[in-house]
């Protein structure tokens, strides 16, 4: 295998959703689920499902990773419950379904009331507001962040009362 830290994103990418085997300096081994490899570390992320539905996250650094073997490709099953690890609490209240709703109610709403809004980052999870202020999944205030602390404050308003008028 080249050097791990030669490939590129591209090569890493590969690994993502899979059950590797990570063969690192001094013999130490680690098995476990690519969550992600750090582009600019080269940094292993691998989760392992533990009992009661607990998960350890194991962190391999890029310059102590001598070869990692795939062991086996993660079913759609897997790949939900990889990509839901670092999901907030609130979010795994809501199917994939009722996220999409909500979010497209919230940016009908936004945009209603002449408020610029977009999508962006992965599959268009994040709205983006006015190019200031991002609102992440499960859309509600808590989930508004800005450097702009009056736009913060009044995006956060708008949406408490946006929801307070649906219950």
């Amino acid at each position: 295998m080249d050097d791990w830290q030669r490939k590129s994103p591209l090569d890493w990418d590969q690994y993502v959703n899979k059950m590797v085997k990570v063969a690192g300096v001094e013999k130490q081994e680690y098995e476990g689920w690519v969550l992600t490899v750090d582009p600019i570390s080269a940094s292993i992320i691998l989760a392992t499902f533990l009992e009661d539905d607990k998960v350890s996250i194991t962190i391999v650094l890029g310059h102590a990773v001598q070869e990692v073997a795939i062991l086996k490709e993660a079913d759609d099953e897997m790949k939900q419950r990889l990509s839901c690890i670092f999901a907030p609490e609130e979010s795994k209240a809501y199917s994939p379904e009722e996220l999409e709703k909500r979010k497209n109610d919230l940016k009908a709403w936004l945009e209603t009331n002449h408020i610029p809004v977009t999508e962006q980052g992965e599959a268009g999870r994040t709205l983006c507001v006015a190019g200031v202020l991002t609102i992440d999944p499960p859309y509600s205030p808590e989930e508004c962040s800005s450097a702009n602390e009056i736009i913060l404050s009044r995006v956060q308003g708008l949406i408490k009362g946006y929801f307070e008028n649906q219950q």
